[in-house]
Parts: C-alpha cells; structure tokens; sequence
C-alpha cells in the first residue's frame, strides 16, 4: 500500500524494518508489541540524555520513528532518574499492558537494534552520555566498548 508520497512510503518501510528487528529479537512479541517496546525504550532513554545527543538520535532515526520518541517529550523536565531500576520501571510503565517479555529483555532488544541501525559513533556518544547502569542494557560490542 502506498501512500503516493515517497517520503511516506519510505518512512513507513524504514520504520517497519526497525519494528521486524524488534520483535525478531523478543519472542513471542507481535509487530504491535515490538512498537509499544520501541517506544517505551526510546522515550524511556530520551528523559535521560541531554538536549544535544536527544537531538542527534533522532535525526538518525526514520521520520515516523522521530515523532513517536519526541512525542510528548518536555526538554526542561529532562534528567530522569538515572538507576537502572528506575529507568526499568519507567519503560515498564510504558509498555503496552500484557507485554509478554521482562522489561529487561525489551531494553536490551531495542537498544541491540538501535546499535545496529544508528551510526556507530552517534551510539558511542549516547553509551558514554547515558547514566552508567545503563550502559549494560547495550550489545557488548555497541559504540566501541
């Protein structure tokens, strides 16, 4: 289905690709469920980060990607909690009620995506700029560490 605009069509292919990724990597977790992960994460990780690096993320991000994580989003109330605990317990409480995967799982899953799909040195700025308990939900191998 095309929407007759390519930047549309490009953006809802690109987004979707993310979302396969996704819920590749979270079992049994349908398209629905990989989006409500993805989001809860990203938004999740936004409230943590400064202004700077909120914005370079999601200018790498596919169009419809950037409106969800953005959405909602007060930059003078950033500066979440900055424990693991309670950023899990953040993403938790934007989940789609029911997820069937711990929360961890679903941190690690799209932050594993993000990895792969975002430059790795805009990664490497985020891992180093992200509170340190944080930092163990990235792939090993994420932004050179």
């Amino acid at each position: 289905m095309s929407t007759g605009l390519p930047v549309f069509d490009t953006t809802v292919q690109e987004t979707n690709e993310w979302l396969r990724a996704v819920e590749t990597r979270l079992p049994p977790c349908s398209r629905v469920e990989a989006y409500g992960a993805t989001r809860a994460v990203l938004q999740g990780l936004r409230d943590r980060l400064p202004l700077a690096l909120v914005l370079g993320l999601s200018a790498q991000l596919p169009m419809l990607m950037r409106g969800f994580v953005l959405e909602g989003w007060r930059p003078e109330e950033a500066g979440g909690s900055r424990d693991l605990k309670t950023f899990l317990d953040d993403v938790e409480g934007r989940l789609p009620p029911g997820f069937p995967r711990e929360t961890i799982a679903a941190a690690q899953a799209v932050l594993a995506v993000a990895a792969k799909r975002l430059d790795p040195g805009e990664v490497d700025k985020i891992i180093r700029h992200s509170p340190g308990a944080l930092r163990t939900l990235w792939p090993v191998e994420a932004g050179g560490r």
